[in-house]
């Protein structure tokens, strides 16, 4: 996978710092999900909520994925851990996807390891963005 620019807005790395904070009282070192955050955000170019480019995936943006070996196309919008519900189409950022889409925009091709391989999701659509909708506080 090539590197990308990944943007976190500083709204977003505060709420998802607390997060790991939280989850730190509870030894989150043994979780590989909040692992992978944390390296997520060490690797983001924190900007206000006013300067991300409005294509990229950021909490609460709704978003249209391709799965690139299926060629399945599916929609998500990015929540909180406490929001997740698949049934409804709200992915955790703390889900591999979850965690792989963010901070990335359209066009991008994440890959990951799954016990089965390597996955290849591309971002096609930002549908929705807070920022973008001037919803700075979601």
């Amino acid at each position: 996978m090539k590197d990308r620019t990944i943007y976190i807005t500083k709204f977003d790395l505060e709420r998802l710092e607390e997060l790991l904070s939280v989850a730190a009282e509870f030894s989150y070192r043994d979780r590989g999900d909040l692992e992978k955050l944390e390296e997520e955000l060490h690797k983001g170019n924190v900007v206000d909520s006013k300067e991300v480019p409005p294509n990229v995936v950021t909490m609460n943006s709704r978003v249209r994925l391709l799965d690139v070996d299926k060629n399945q196309s599916m929609v998500y919008t990015l929540v909180f851990p406490k929001d997740a519900d698949l049934n409804a189409g709200k992915l955790s950022v703390l889900s591999p996807i979850g965690t792989a889409i963010f901070g990335y925009s359209v066009g991008d091709v994440i890959e990951w390891r799954v016990p089965k391989g390597i996955r290849r999701i591309k971002i096609e659509e930002v549908l929705y963005q807070p920022e973008a909708a001037g919803d700075y506080h979601l």
